[in-house]
């Protein structure tokens, strides 16, 4: 399936392009509630820069009155429409799992698709949340203590993202979930993975929360559908760090009150940039420009 790019798309670059001769790419993002993501237009933008027409479809389950047991329907409706793959997010990283023809190293570890190629026939399942969270944190918290980090959501981005903190070296992960049994899978088979002493959960909050040096939001909650916090804004203090991985709205309800207690912050902006780098690189066989890419964003 083509479509021609939009006068939107090319007035950005300033290059009009000869549509007859440019590479087409068609690709998507499941999701609920994701009208005011940023990442089509990041990936349309990167793509003109590269001579693609490149179209981005935003699917949400909410504006059709569906769930995640839509998603068999939508990967096959995908492959008849072309597409070369679709983005993943809430609440559907986990549940796509089993409709995928294989996983990638990543996908298979943590047990969460953000990204899925479509490909001669076959779905092949990948997670680049986990390097896009890990990339965002050594630019901006490279330099904070972590040897404990209390981290809020155990679902598809709670697992990227705790990968990532123990693999730059934090020395135990507190997970926290309304869900008790989800977080004990997560800390299972990040013990696995890392090492028993790695990964806990079962900690009430306040206590988890003073010998923290961090901690991290990693659930849906300060996203415009979801507002709210994930922690009591009175366990926060002025030498704790805090990151979010929700990026719209950039500024969230924990951020605005980490900044105010004084508390180092990072939000979830690097994250969306650096995990659409490596779908954009999956879609396209082409290396993307991720300087490029977050100037794009920032510029939105």
């Amino acid at each position: 399936m083509t479509e021609e790019p939009s006068h939107e798309a090319e007035s950005r670059t300033g290059k009009a392009r000869d549509v007859g001769v440019c590479p087409s790419v068609l690709v998507g993002l499941v999701g609920t509630g994701i009208q005011a993501s940023r990442t089509p237009r990041l990936h349309e933008q990167e793509g003109a820069e590269q001579g693609l027409r490149y179209v981005y479809k935003l699917i949400d389950l909410e504006m059709f009155g569906l769930d995640a047991s839509a998603l068999l329907d939508i990967l096959k409706a995908a492959r008849y429409f072309g597409f070369a793959g679709l983005n993943i997010t809430h609440p559907c990283k986990q549940a796509i799992i089993p409709l995928l023809d294989d996983l990638s190293p990543d996908a298979a570890a943590l047990g969460a698709v953000n990204t899925v190629v479509l490909k001669n026939g076959r779905s092949i399942g990948h997670n680049t949340d986990w390097w896009g969270f890990a990339e965002s944190f050594r630019r901006e918290l490279s330099d904070v203590r972590r040897s404990r980090v209390v981290q809020f959501g155990a679902g598809g981005a709670g697992a990227a993202v705790a990968h990532a903190l123990l693999t730059l070296g934090t020395g135990e992960v507190i997970v926290v979930d309304q869900d008790d049994g989800r977080a004990q899978r997560l800390v299972a088979t990040l013990r696995e993975r890392f090492g028993q002493s790695r990964a806990a959960t079962g900690i009430p909050v306040a206590d988890a929360m003073a010998t923290a040096d961090g901690m991290v939001n990693a659930t849906p909650l300060g996203m415009a559908k979801y507002p709210g916090m994930a922690v009591p804004a009175d366990l926060l203090r002025s030498d704790l760090w805090v990151a979010d991985i929700v990026y719209f709205p950039l500024e969230t309800e924990l951020l605005a009150q980490a900044r105010a207690h004084g508390c180092r912050t990072m939000s979830g902006g690097g994250m969306a940039v650096f995990q659409a780098v490596g779908a954009f690189r999956l879609f396209t066989g082409r290396e993307p420009d991720a300087t490029r890419m977050l100037q794009h964003f920032s510029a939105m």
